[in-house]
């Protein structure tokens, strides 16, 4: 997915760095990344670390990281799921194609019409598999979150949820294909929450705790509902132009509450070694996040220049600039 704050580019550096600091051998520790998104972090340590803890309190990054993160054996027959749920006969009467495409009367256009009705279609028949017990928990989260990805390459959209385009673009007028979502497979167990992050903190610890909260005002929630709402899939009134539901506004992205939270998800930690992912255009200062971190132990930073998310090239508005720094601050607890 073309992500806001994705860390696909920045992974083998934060790996790199994590490794550094906590040792090469990571086999007998637990990892928690505990504002994973779509657990692009989390994947990446998988496979070295004995145990990943994901959360985020978005419902579609649940989805994602059940699937990524917490499956981790082979689902047999999965390919013959995706096969059925691409060939079924689409319907008209789902949530997503009344409220979400043209065709519908709706006025909203964040599909196309037979891209919404086949959402609607894949959706419904999942849920009645699960409410039959036709499938497991661990099939039903791969398919869900297969949809998901394969929903968001078919959305007529610059990347993110704010708005719909005019015009069908090009790769929203082909037929969505469902898509595997494949995860890698390990012995290892791996656990996944959908939780605010500073009540979790709480009640686990680990090793290493990876900290990539949101920078600035965006809510993701507002940026992401569609995928929500099909992730979700349950009845609301959607609001104005763009069909919002009511939505999570994070702590972390309000400028008078950043940095009470941001302490406490610090001092309630139980883990030796903490990262943090931050950029230089945060509500947070460079200065702000070391006086925080220094009260509760050894604090350290590197930082690293990359170029920053662009939406849709086709139809995105350019920044002046393609380069921001990311910040990797580092306590040992």
């Amino acid at each position: 997915m073309n992500y806001i704050g994705s860390k696909l580019k920045l992974s083998s550096w934060i790996i790199k760095e994590v490794k550094r600091v906590a040792g090469d051998d990571l086999s007998q520790k637990v990892f928690c990344d505990i504002f994973a998104g779509t657990g692009i972090v989390g994947r990446t340590f998988k496979k070295d670390v004995k145990r990943v803890i994901a959360n985020d309190l978005e419902h579609y990054s649940f989805v994602l990281n059940k699937n990524y993160i917490e499956n981790h054996k082979k689902i047999n027959h999965k390919e013959s799921y995706i096969k059925e749920l691409n060939d079924l006969p689409l319907r008209d009467d789902g949530f997503i194609y009344q409220n979400y495409c043209l065709g519908s009367g709706s006025g909203r256009q964040y599909f196309s019409d037979i891209n919404g009705k086949k959402i609607d279609t894949i959706r419904l028949k999942i849920k009645e598999w699960r409410q039959k017990r036709k499938i497991e928990l661990d099939l039903y989260y791969f398919l869900l979150a297969s949809l998901l990805e394969s929903a968001d390459k078919a959305a007529n959209t610059a990347s993110v949820y704010g708005a719909f385009l005019k015009h069908i673009k090009k790769t929203a007028s082909k037929e969505m294909i469902l898509e595997p979502a494949d995860f890698v497979i390990n012995e290892n167990k791996h656990q996944v929450f959908n939780k605010d992050s500073n009540e979790l903190i709480k009640e686990i610890k680990g090793d290493i705790l990876y900290l990539d909260p949101p920078y600035n005002h965006r809510q993701y929630s507002a940026n992401y509902h569609i995928l929500n709402t099909i992730s979700l899939y349950e009845t609301f009134m959607p609001k104005g132009k763009t069909g919002l539901p009511d939505y999570n506004r994070s702590s972390y992205s309000k400028k008078a509450e950043v940095h009470k939270a941001f302490e406490e998800l610090i001092k309630n930690a139980n883990f030796r070694h903490i990262f943090l992912s931050y950029n230089n255009e945060g509500l947070m200062s460079e200065e702000d996040i070391k006086n925080i971190m220094s009260k509760y132990g050894r604090y350290t930073l590197v930082k690293k220049a990359y170029q920053r998310f662009k939406a849709d090239k086709t139809v995105a508005r350019h920044h002046k600039t393609d380069k921001t720094f990311e910040y990797l601050h580092i306590l040992e607890k």
